[in-house]
């Protein structure tokens, strides 16, 4: 029984483990192109913006477009926000579309979460996922470059991390891992008897 027991537990830890892993932040190969991203709201519900940090010398802010549309609200300029601020960009229904916009102020030009958007053709978002801490929830972490063409490669220069905080939905996987849990205590309670 624990053989079996113990087969299962490492399978469901192994499967845990992997879902749980997130890329590095800040962007690890600076220099190069991130991947390209698309984002899909996870449920119904707001879209929350938490501001995470800058190393920008321009001053921006970040907005939303959902299925294509722009919410029409701006906001955590990085020059005056702090960690942890947050602001609600637009209320979306699950699996709606989702393109971040980052207005650079100094020099009037925007940059989108969707390079084929952008004028330079360019991704200028990375993402990757954020565990949560004590002042920004789990997420989706994204940084952005700010300049043409990608400047420095670096996707710091406007960072945050996005949720959507709504009634949860779970996902597949987390439906199938407690199935699993459940099967493998039944199988152990049978093996006991």
């Amino acid at each position: 029984m624990s053989k079996h027991l113990s087969v299962v537990s490492a399978a469901l830890c192994s499967c845990l483990a992997l879902s749980a892993q997130a890329g590095p932040i800040p962007y690890p190969d600076v220099g190069f192109e991130a991947t390209e991203n698309s984002f899909v709201a996870a449920s119904d519900g707001d879209i929350t913006a938490y501001f995470f940090a800058t190393s920008a010398s321009y001053v921006s802010r970040i907005g939303l477009w959902i299925n294509g549309i722009s919410t029409g609200i701006y906001g955590l300029q990085n020059d005056t926000s702090v960690y942890g601020d947050s602001l609600v960009l637009g209320t979306a229904n699950a699996g709606d579309a989702l393109m971040f916009e980052l207005q650079v102020l100094s020099t009037s030009s925007s940059w989108y979460s969707v390079a084929w958007f952008n004028s330079d053709s360019k991704n200028h978002a990375y993402a990757t996922d954020f565990g949560g801490d004590s002042l920004i929830p789990v997420g989706t972490y994204v940084g952005f470059e700010d300049l043409p063409k990608l400047g420095d490669f670096d996707y710091n220069d406007h960072q945050f991390v996005f949720t959507n905080i709504g009634t949860s939905v779970p996902e597949p996987w987390s439906i199938a891992l407690f199935g699993l849990g459940i099967a493998a205590l039944g199988f152990a309670r049978k093996r006991a008897r």
